[in-house]
């Protein structure tokens, strides 16, 4: 099969864990000898097209306009990506499947279904109401329009878990029987050559110190604030904890504020951002891994902490209900819950042989459950079951008959106004010049020779 996959963020563009998710799954899909193309926006600083880990990268920079926000930045972008498409059939041929994440590519998904006839595949990792706690303003209630009409244009959706999937019911109406649950992944095997050199941990705690960890973006519905709540117990029952916090986003100034106030400044760090390996490097060294997201429809961060054996400790909501079972592979806490969240942190801080327990059955759960490359394999189900059905379908024929009919009559037209170029070169030679089976060629060909060229 040939893929059209389209995303605004790639690394190393990352914006949150889409990138991830994206990179890993069409690098998956991609080792199943399927030509996998991903269209996303790029910089200066990266190439226009390169092939990376099998997959055929096309990057673009969006117009060089000022927009007033950033819905409208959206808009523009989806019109430069068609545009970029567009290059790419006529360079690339026909595509498949155009396969389409999030709201952010809903204009540029749907406007490629209907020009080329290809059917649309959304995966829809989170919706505004549910980042929210519910739509409150325009801003909100438009965003929230366009993630319907993706999941009303899309031939199937793609959720994440069982959360989402009843989320995408409840908020857009659609049928149960339209969704398939399709889970995030992990490369567990990045974690398992991880080399550590000395002095590392000494740029984030001492050597007495367990760490803490969050990595993520800093945003209200990764709960944050609520760990920062929790440091004070967590220090009176564990002095030798130390909170690294890896991440950047808008509450960065809030939290370092509520930080201060708690009077641990100097048991609380803030990184920033973090590459790839550093973050590794930091599950690795790390005594737990927190995540107390308030909403969050799958938590791929807790699965990277389960592959690199750190104990983690999750919010019961969302998608990371699904992953942990508590007492057996992590601790859930309760959402918002300060004193909660506190009491877990602290029972695997102290108790280092039952965080052992924890940590093992975590590894054998991401290796055998969470692997890229089963997750690949069903998404490539999931595509052969959508092109049967597509190619059955009203809507396929459609597609062809008009390309066919027009085909045929350009050889009825030829010979009417030049037979005698059409005796130069017979239907078969042209045919056998253009292999197998090429309409497209066939009619350029044709038209050639109708006007005179070769």
């Amino acid at each position: 099969m040939k893929v059209l996959v389209l995303t605004w963020e790639y690394p190393p563009r990352s914006v949150g864990g889409l990138a991830r998710h994206v990179e890993d799954l069409s690098s998956a899909l991609a080792e199943t000898n399927n030509e996998i193309h991903v269209v996303t926006v790029g910089s200066e600083d990266t190439p226009e097209y390169e092939i990376v880990g099998g997959v055929h990268l096309h990057r673009f920079e969006p117009y060089p306009v000022n927009t007033p926000d950033f819905v409208t930045w959206v808009l523009q972008l989806n019109v430069k990506m068609q545009e970029v498409v567009a290059g790419l059939f006529r360079t690339q041929g026909t595509f498949d499947i155009v396969h389409a994440h999030d709201w952010l590519t809903a204009f540029a998904g749907a406007a490629i279904k209907h020009g080329y006839h290809i059917p649309l595949i959304a995966t829809i990792h989170a919706t505004e109401a549910g980042r929210n706690n519910g739509l409150h303003n325009e801003h909100q209630r438009y965003i929230g329009s366009v993630e319907w009409w993706l999941a009303y244009e899309a031939w199937r959706i793609i959720v994440c878990s069982k959360h989402m999937k009843s989320e995408i019911i409840g908020l857009f109406n659609a049928p149960g029987d339209k969704i398939d649950i399709v889970p995030n992944g992990v490369n567990a095997r990045v974690f398992e050559n991880l080399q550590i050199e000395p002095g590392f941990k000494n740029r984030f705690a001492f050597d007495y110190e367990k760490i803490v960890l969050f990595v993520g973006r800093l945003v209200q519905e990764k709960g944050v604030q609520v760990l920062i709540e929790s440091a004070p117990a967590i220090i009176r029952a564990f002095p030798d904890a130390k909170f690294v916090i890896a991440g950047k986003g808008p509450m960065e100034g809030e939290l370092k504020h509520r930080a201060q106030t708690t009077g641990l400044g100097d048991k609380i760090l803030f990184t920033g951002y973090i590459d790839d390996e550093t973050r590794n490097k930091l599950y690795a060294v790390s005594s737990v891994a927190v995540f107390p997201s308030l909403y969050e429809p799958f938590g791929i961060v807790a699965l990277e902490g389960m592959a690199a054996g750190t104990p983690v400790v999750v919010s019961d909501t969302g998608g990371l209900s699904e992953i942990v079972t508590h007492g057996e592979n992590g601790m859930k806490a309760y959402p918002g819950n300060a004193n909660s969240l506190a009491n877990n942190i602290i029972r695997l801080l102290t108790d280092e042989v039952y965080a052992a327990q924890i940590k093992d059955k975590a590894k054998k759960l991401v290796t055998k459950v969470y692997d890229w490359r089963a997750i690949a394999n069903n998404t490539i189900a999931l595509y052969e079951r959508v092109l049967r059905e597509y190619k059955k379908s009203p809507w396929s024929r459609e597609r062809k008959k008009p390309r066919v009919w027009d085909y045929a009559m350009s050889f009825v037209t030829s010979r009417y106004e030049a037979p005698e170029r059409m005796a130069e070169t017979k239907i078969g030679e042209v045919d056998s010049r253009l292999g197998e089976y090429d309409l497209v060629g066939s009619r350029i060909l044709t038209n050639n020779h109708r006007e005179g060229g070769n």
